[in-house]
């Protein structure tokens, strides 16, 4: 055959390699990773750069830039190492009963996106060895797809799962809605806003809102410009949850999903209250995972464990 190549000359180990080094663009960092010497390392680079016919990275005092060549071969290795992670684990079985395998779920938050209470009380009874991560990540409303840092977390295998909200989801990736969503105000109770809902006293109030950079741009301050309104954000936190605890204390207002502040309502002494403005359609919550970890059958099986609980719970009326 014409330009066959002998691939028993070809060390996988090198594509791993590779893969990492392109991630951290430093050698004492991959070293690290791969738990090899930095001169192991540069050894296995110096291999690569004379099986590749090319320099592959530029060594600057930050560390080593990949060159042309190295970015547009980054997304084949990527998905030939992961076809091959795939098979190895859908050959290996999982037993939820038995195993010890620590699963990594990325959302915005995870006390809003998934019903973790439900989650852990299965884990319990049919998993009781199974651990749960939640890896915040936030959309970027700059971007054409706002939840690519989630996107990412899934291609770097820093997640498993993704629950993301709105926008377009790249071919590379199986998703399903699992449920829809819709916010609401939440306030203390005896808040002037709460008997009087009007969206004047929306925008004079001052707001909480949930940001984990500290950037105050949100969808529902494009909204109000929309209507020629604007709000003041008094305060940004990580966490719904901090944030309904500020609120409780306070005259500050928050958009929360429904959900969420139904299940913690009672202990904060919070109410609900339909936003004074059109919100759009309900926000749907969609599982993502890459097509080739649905051959994982630990990740299917978490999939599967948490579409059976959204099929469970319904909005609160």
């Amino acid at each position: 055959m014409l330009h066959e190549i002998d691939l028993s000359r070809v060390d996988l180990n090198l594509l791993v390699l590779f893969e990492t080094v392109m991630r951290e663009q430093h050698v004492g960092r991959a070293a690290q990773k791969l738990s090899l010497s930095p001169s192991a390392v540069s050894h296995g680079i110096a291999r690569l750069r004379s099986q590749l016919n090319d320099p592959l990275f530029l060594r600057t005092p930050r560390g080593m830039t990949p060159t042309e060549r190295a970015l547009a071969i980054a997304a084949p290795i990527a998905e030939v190492l992961e076809q091959v992670r795939a098979l190895m684990i859908a050959a290996k079985p999982f037993d939820p009963l038995t195993s010890r395998r620590r699963f990594i779920i990325a959302s915005p938050d995870g006390s809003a996106m998934i019903p973790l209470h439900l989650l852990m009380v299965e884990l319990g009874k049919s998993a009781p060895g199974v651990d749960i991560g939640l890896k915040q990540v936030m959309p970027d409303i700059s971007l054409a797809r706002p939840w690519d840092p989630a996107f990412r977390a899934l291609d770097k295998r820093e997640a498993d799962i993704a629950a993301v909200t709105f926008g377009e989801v790249p071919q590379r990736f199986w998703s399903e809605v699992i449920y829809e969503e819709e916010f609401v105000v939440a306030s203390r109770r005896g808040h002037p806003f709460a008997s009087e809902p009007t969206l004047d006293r929306y925008c004079d109030a001052s707001h909480v809102l949930l940001s984990a950079s500290g950037d105050v741009g949100s969808f529902t301050g494009d909204a109000l410009a929309r209507l020629g309104r604007t709000r003041r954000v008094t305060l940004t936190v990580p966490h719904f949850i901090i944030a309904l605890s500020v609120v409780a204390e306070t005259d500050l207002l928050v958009l929360v999903p429904k959900r969420t502040l139904a299940a913690h309502s009672d202990r904060f002494g919070l109410v609900a209250t339909k936003p004074p403005f059109d919100q759009g359609s309900r926000s749907s919550i969609r599982l993502v995972v890459p097509h080739a970890a649905l051959d994982d059958a630990g990740v299917k099986w978490l999939v599967d464990c948490l579409r059976l609980i959204a099929n469970t719970i319904s909005l609160p009326t």
